[in-house]
């Protein structure tokens, strides 16, 4: 998936504001948010991740997706929020950090079933022969015993329990994993809001393709019709034949933009079809275009402040932190005594018929004297488990700053390049009416007209270039103070 479509006419077109950065936050955040999940002091789980942006043979999850049913002959209409939705349901990412919620869920149970009873039932009906001889008797040294004993039938059917009473190292294990089920849940949430920053991207990259494919269809219609103006002229012997093949390079120039503008806005169509998770080769259009609304001002310090307080994967780093110094405690709790029940109860006799009530209970406590090492070395993983989980919750802090001053100097300059873009696209259409006025009545040549088709391409791509900018900069933003579902659906509403 290319950043920007762009074409190159003799001006070369630029864009007013930095869009791949999106793109780099989403690829970025990727691992994070798909969930790396501590479970146990030096080991981990990782989802896919990727630092390479969103195209290429190694993707982000967030650019794939899991087909949803199959392609039908209708053109689907898809809106913005329709694709959000579906993004939702399908985007590859998110399904992965659903499976690693249940990673860590399953996690959590295992370190809870170490603290909770363990019951059992075991029922033996066995029968034994014993040759004395094997076992080193002689009839001679026992008069009258048998050389072999038996058969002698022995039953045994018991509950077996193992109850601990204190252990603190498989309580704080059980803590620390429950904590970072609490950080994967909140990755999973992080994750729904990557997915909606990737679905909004491109979803309005995607209108900006079919902006630029009516900029350039309209600028190849102006092109012909000058063109066809120049040659009749030609015929006339009004202009002389420089004129007529400047305008025939001019439009075969703006036919070659269209046909580029086309191929583009099908291969952004394609890549939005991947991300949301319709089926390959299920035709689409877009209903909805790219709205234009300035946002209320916010200050840095508000708009920190709930960054700090509602971005998903800050608190999922939080809880990291949290299940790191549990994990940390539970390793240094090797060495302390632990408590431990252990009781059976049932019955026993030759047979089940011939049996009566025994039972075995019994106290135990266990002191670690020496275990070669063991419980120093889990320490000193986990003590380096928690310095990088620290190191990581400093790092987002910083990050989140970074995210949210960008997003808000994108937004603010993509407002004034709106305001500036728009007017520059009404005077560069005044420019281009005198310019044509002026050869027609034989005042100037072409020259002029083709340099004013060169300002209105150039001001119409800066305007749908700003538009782009602006709108997804709202996505942002939104990402950014960690409520990108739901600020883009107000958003939405609105229009």
């Amino acid at each position: 998936m290319k950043l920007l479509s762009t074409m190159n006419p003799p001006g070369e077109y630029r864009f007013l504001a930095n869009p791949a950065r999106v793109l780099f936050a989403i690829a970025l955040c990727s691992g994070v948010a798909a969930g790396q999940m501590q479970t146990d002091q030096g080991s981990s789980y990782s989802a896919p991740s990727s630092s390479s942006e969103l195209s290429g043979t190694s993707q982000s999850p967030f650019s794939g997706s899991v087909p949803e049913g199959r392609a039908t002959s209708e053109v689907l209409p898809i809106s913005f929020k329709e694709a959000i939705d579906r993004a939702l349901r399908n985007n590859l990412g998110l399904l992965i950090g659903s499976d690693n919620l249940l990673v860590a869920r399953g996690q959590k149970w295992k370190e809870l079933s170490s603290l909770l009873p363990n019951v059992s039932f075991a029922a033996t009906q066995s029968v034994t022969r014993i040759d004395l001889a094997q076992l080193g008797f002689r009839g001679s040294l026992i008069p009258g015993l048998p050389p072999v004993i038996g058969p002698i039938g022995v039953f045994d059917g018991r509950f077996y329990a193992n109850v601990p009473v204190f252990d603190w190292h498989l309580i704080e294990r059980e803590r620390g994993a429950r904590a970072n089920e609490a950080s994967v849940e909140y990755t999973y949430k992080s994750a729904r809001e990557l997915v909606v920053l990737a679905a909004g991207n491109a979803y309005l990259l995607t209108i900006s393709s079919a902006a630029r494919v009516d900029a350039a269809q309209a600028e190849a219609e102006t092109a012909q019709a000058l063109y066809n103006r120049a040659h009749d002229q030609l015929a006339a012997g009004v202009v002389p034949a420089i004129d007529a093949l400047r305008a025939q390079v001019e439009f075969q120039t703006r036919q070659q933009q269209l046909i580029a503008a086309r191929n583009d806005y099908a291969k952004e169509k394609l890549q939005l079809a991947r991300i949301i998770g319709l089926a390959p080769g299920q035709e689409f259009n877009l209903t909805d275009k790219a709205p234009y609304e300035p946002l209320a001002p916010m200050s840095i310090d508000a708009a920190l402040q709930r960054a700090y307080r509602s971005r998903p994967d800050y608190q999922a780093a939080i809880q990291q932190v949290l299940s790191a110094e549990k994990f940390r405690s539970a390793a240094k709790a090797e060495h302390y005594p632990s408590l431990q029940i252990s009781a059976n109860d049932g019955l026993g006799g030759v047979n089940i018929g011939d049996s009566r009530n025994v039972y075995d209970f019994g106290l135990t406590l266990a002191v670690p004297i020496f275990a070669g090492g063991r419980a120093h070395a889990d320490a000193l993983q986990a003590e380096a488990t928690l310095r990088q989980s620290q190191q990581q919750l400093e790092n987002l802090r910083g990050q989140i700053d970074y995210d949210v001053r960008a997003a808000l100097l994108d937004l603010n300059s993509a407002a004034d390049q709106v305001a500036v873009a728009k007017q520059n696209l009404d005077l560069a259409n005044q420019t281009l009416d005198q310019a044509r006025d002026r050869f027609t009545a034989g005042v100037t040549d072409n020259l002029e007209v083709v340099q004013a088709q060169d300002t209105v391409a150039a001001a119409n791509e800066s305007y749908i270039a700003s538009l782009y900018a602006h709108n997804v900069a709202k996505v942002e933003l939104a990402r950014a103070l960690g409520f990108a579902e739901q600020g883009v659906k107000q958003y939405l509403e609105r229009h």
